[in-house]
């Protein structure tokens, strides 16, 4: 397909940062259409981007057969209907993260996309460690750490003290976010292009601020936790403890994750208001080293390339395949299960 004509369903600051910015770069690529929130916000992102046509809603792109693929960029309570939708009417699907409210919606999605084995269906990866991936699994895959002990991390990217007169965000309300929590998803699928995915979750956490300011200026309730702590054990042997939060303050490092095994020791980490490092130790030193990354292992943002690329045929699916935007669905449900009934989960789930 040497023309491939788009449509823009939601354009919000990933579509509009990253997405359209990226299809644009690609040759043969038109976008055709945008339906977002409002008629007025769609003629603003038109205008704004120099997008052809407007659509009354996200039907109406579907409708369309000029069509040929459609990039989703709303909250996830639409990514299920849409992304079915979408497949049913002969679309290739480019889904935002995260997949879908739960991980029953995130099923049905992926058993669509069976359905539709001639059409392309991705979700936007976890971008946050597309740098190193590459050469943690390359030094994972050379034995460098032995077996695996544990992984050990703690995640406050953007925390502070909790501020008790916080904007309520479409995050923080359950209809919108279903059972996702502030960024672990994210990370967990990180995790897992590391080594592999859990098969148990025991998680403890609470929202300490419970309440925040809706758009009316009003105190509205919010559930979802701003201060998580999960533990748990991988398929292939090895420990978790992961810490995500939103409500410490004054720590020096915004992420600190540890891989630490019998030969060896791997770090990422992020000092506060700095760009990620790796570091590793083996058996005998006494220090972590910093690892410099290759260039051609350093991984970048490649998104719209791979999906035009794999709707022409020119490769597949890596980041991220429905299959395994399934896992960390099903790592989420666990999650808040586990939060739910104070019970260890077992992973996959029934």
């Amino acid at each position: 397909m040497e023309k491939i004509r788009m449509g823009l369903i939601g354009a919000g600051g990933n579509t509009k940062s990253r997405h359209i910015p990226g299809f644009n770069k690609i040759k043969g690529i038109q976008l055709l259409s945008v339906a977002n929130q409002s008629t007025q916000s769609s003629e603003q992102v038109a205008k704004e981007f120099n997008i052809a046509e407007t659509a009354k809603n996200w039907r109406v792109i579907l409708e369309d057969d000029r069509i040929d693929a459609v990039c989703i960029g709303t909250w996830p309570n639409m990514h299920c209907p849409i992304t079915i939708a979408a497949l049913n009417h002969g679309k290739h699907v480019l889904c935002e993260a995260r997949m879908a409210l739960n991980s029953i919606e995130a099923h049905k999605m992926l058993n669509a996309s069976r359905y539709h084995p001639d059409l392309v269906s991705q979700i936007v990866p976890a971008p946050h460690t597309l740098e190193f991936d590459t050469t943690i699994k390359k030094l994972l895959a050379d034995d460098f750490i032995g077996d695996l002990i544990t992984l050990d991390g703690r995640v406050s990217f953007g925390a502070d003290y909790p501020n008790f007169s916080s904007d309520l965000h479409w995050r923080h309300n359950r209809n919108f976010s279903g059972n996702n929590i502030m960024n672990m998803g994210i990370w967990y699928e990180a995790i897992m292009r590391w080594v592999g995915p859990a098969n148990s979750v025991f998680a403890v956490g609470r929202s300490i601020v419970s309440h925040r300011l809706n758009a009316d200026g009003n105190r509205v309730p919010t559930s979802i936790p701003d201060h998580i702590d999960i533990i748990g054990t991988f398929e292939q042997g090895g420990q978790m403890r992961l810490n995500i939060s939103s409500v410490i303050g004054s720590l020096e490092n915004e992420v600190d994750i540890y891989i630490f095994g019998t030969k060896g020791t791997l770090r990422l980490v992020q000092p506060k208001g700095e760009g990620k490092q790796l570091y590793a130790g083996y058996v005998g030193s006494d220090v972590l080293e910093k690892i410099v990354v290759n260039d051609k292992d350093r991984g970048k943002w490649r998104v719209e390339e791979e999906f035009i690329n794999a709707i022409r045929g020119k490769e597949k699916i890596s980041h991220t395949d429905f299959n395994t935007a399934v896992k960390y669905m099903e790592w989420t449900d666990a999650v808040t299960e586990s939060l739910k009934t104070g019970c260890m989960v077992k992973l996959p789930l029934g």
